[in-house]
């Protein structure tokens, strides 16, 4: 990185920290992401992948705006949210490859993991159902006397349509939670282009129908996504109810690595819309003189190592074995109901 330049207001030497830490945590999503779907091509992964390629800026800005102790439900592309907050490469690694030091321990689809002790909450695929998920974690607090936290998750355009959403919201502005609602608007839900989802204007127009506080933002941009998604944060956490942020931007991959995307209208990809984040951030950082062209291509080619390194190390691990695994909840081994043997070697 470049020297601060001399009297730098301490304002925009934070700014600017920020801007690089967002950034180089949207590498590693994005490298991570690569070789996940190098790895899915090459028959080593079992189940989808679903990339977050193109919205990595606003998922970054959602782990960011997140202190500790609150509660973040990611969706499937959100690997550099999940990154930003608490989530470890390993975590991400093990459970795509189906490792048994997983966090998960192998048993379930790559894309429902998390660390639900820690606040990270695996997510579940009925899109829509994580806002009532994070809704009784906040209930929850309030009964307990918890002040000062927020619970965030995040939902597609499609998503919104569901009727989890709608009820979820609804509660939330009713019982004015400290919940944070991000949606990447990334104009397809699946393969169904946005004017076939829905009629209103905007998404906004669905925030303020449940009384609830909207914001748009672009999500190609990193600056913006920083700044909209922490101010809505911010909000909630003083209690000024539920906040929602609805992003712009294009899904620039397939829905997974099994869908081509050819349904996506090429005018996208060309409008501003369709840009991409990364190298929106990458060019900012140039432009700013935050950082020189070499050392970009050394903070790709560190990271690079570091995935494979990850990669190399989970390999090794061993999988889950069926007949010595005890299949009991994580969390709730305690409530296993005990049979009595029945002499025949059967429970």
């Amino acid at each position: 990185m470049v020297d601060a330049v001399a009297n730098e207001p301490e304002a925009e030497i934070q700014a600017r920290e920020q801007y690089l830490r967002a950034y180089r945590i949207m590498l590693l999503a994005r490298v991570l992401d690569d070789k996940m779907a190098n790895l899915y091509r090459g028959g080593m992964i079992h189940g989808g992948v679903f990339l977050g390629r193109g919205q990595e800026a606003l998922s970054v800005a959602v782990g960011l705006a997140l202190q500790p102790e609150d509660i973040f439900a990611p969706l499937i592309r959100d690997v550099a949210g999940r990154l930003a907050f608490k989530e470890t490469p390993l975590d991400a690694v093990r459970t795509y490859l189906g490792s048994a030091l997983g966090p998960m321990r192998g048993r379930d689809g790559n894309i429902h993991r998390g660390r639900p002790q820690e606040g990270l909450l695996p997510m579940i695929s009925h899109l829509g159902a994580m806002v009532s998920v994070v809704n009784g974690a906040l209930l929850a607090w309030r009964l307990q006397g918890k002040t000062g936290r927020i619970g965030a998750t995040c939902i597609g355009d499609g998503g919104t349509s569901t009727g989890a959403f709608h009820e979820g919201l609804n509660q939330a502005a009713v019982e004015r939670l400290p919940l944070l609602v991000v949606v990447a608007d990334n104009q397809y839900a699946y393969s169904t282009p946005s004017q076939r989802q829905y009629a209103c204007r905007s998404l906004l127009d669905r925030a303020a129908g449940y009384g609830v506080e909207g914001r748009a933002v672009d999500g190609t941009d990193l600056a913006a996504c920083l700044r909209v998604v922490k101010t809505a944060s911010d909000k909630a956490r003083r209690g000024d109810g539920p906040q929602m942020v609805v992003a712009s931007l294009l899904r620039l991959c397939g829905h997974g690595e099994h869908d081509d995307a050819s349904y996506v209208n090429p005018a996208l990809k060309k409008a501003p819309v369709g840009r991409d984040c990364l190298v929106v951030a990458e060019q900012e950082i140039l432009r700013r003189g935050w950082a020189q062209p070499g050392e970009l291509e050394a903070w790709r080619a560190a990271t690079q190592q570091e995935v494979d390194a990850v990669v190399a190390k989970v390999q090794r691990e061993p999988a889950p074995d069926p007949y010595r695994e005890d299949w009991t909840a994580l969390a709730t081994r305690h409530l296993a109901e005990q049979r009595p043997n029945n002499g025949g070697g059967h429970p």
